[in-house]
């Protein structure tokens, strides 16, 4: 295992940072100090929004399309903005869909896009950068968000739900087998408090 005691995080990739919390995510690893990546997935424009945000903060941003649909590219799209950040320190998985089509509605391809974009994607991203991460022997911080419908799902959610729930069963293995993280890998679940 590596010594991470003076582990500084310098760079970061977040996943679906084109708005909402993956946007709010990139610009507060900026505001931290960190050059980022920046995905889109089908709003250019967004990620070219949050990417211009994290250069007025006096940081470098690398703007990728990613499709986590696409597997056997996704982890090239992670190896391509480490290249273009000079590394990776930071993950922030971020990038997710649902469905709500009800189980007995649900076909077989409406259920794999779903696994895919956000378990299978999402395993293909995160592996790439956790090899970056181990290489380089500094340590890293591996972040996924998952849901609170990871423990507590809804009708019309199977997919998603389920896709959910193996983000969290990822995270919570990974956080048992990487050698030289800074941290244990951790899941972030999203969600709405309860109104009081």
């Amino acid at each position: 295992m590596h010594d991470t005691a003076g582990f500084t995080p310098c760079t970061a990739i977040v996943t679906g940072s084109d708005s909402g919390i993956g946007k709010a995510a990139a610009v507060a690893l900026a505001r931290a100090g960190m050059d980022v990546g920046v995905t889109w997935h089908s709003d250019k424009a967004g990620a070219e929004d949050t990417g211009e945000e994290i250069r007025r903060l006096g940081r470098k941003a690398v703007v990728r399309q990613l499709d986590t649909t696409d597997l056997r590219a996704a982890g090239a799209v992670v190896d391509e903005l480490a290249d273009g950040l000079g590394g990776v320190d930071v993950f922030v998985n971020n990038a997710g869909a649902g469905d709500g089509t009800k189980f007995l509605d649900l076909d077989v391809d409406t259920w794999m896009r779903t696994l895919d974009t956000n378990l299978n994607g999402a395993f293909v991203c995160l592996q790439a950068a956790a090899r970056r991460m181990v290489k380089a022997g500094r340590g890293g911080r591996l972040i996924a968000v998952t849901s609170v419908h990871e423990f507590q799902p809804r009708v019309g959610a199977s997919a998603y739900d389920a896709s959910k729930h193996g983000l969290g069963g990822l995270m919570k293995t990974l956080a048992l087998s990487l050698p030289g993280m800074e941290s244990p890998p951790t899941a972030w679940r999203r969600g709405r408090s309860p109104r009081r």
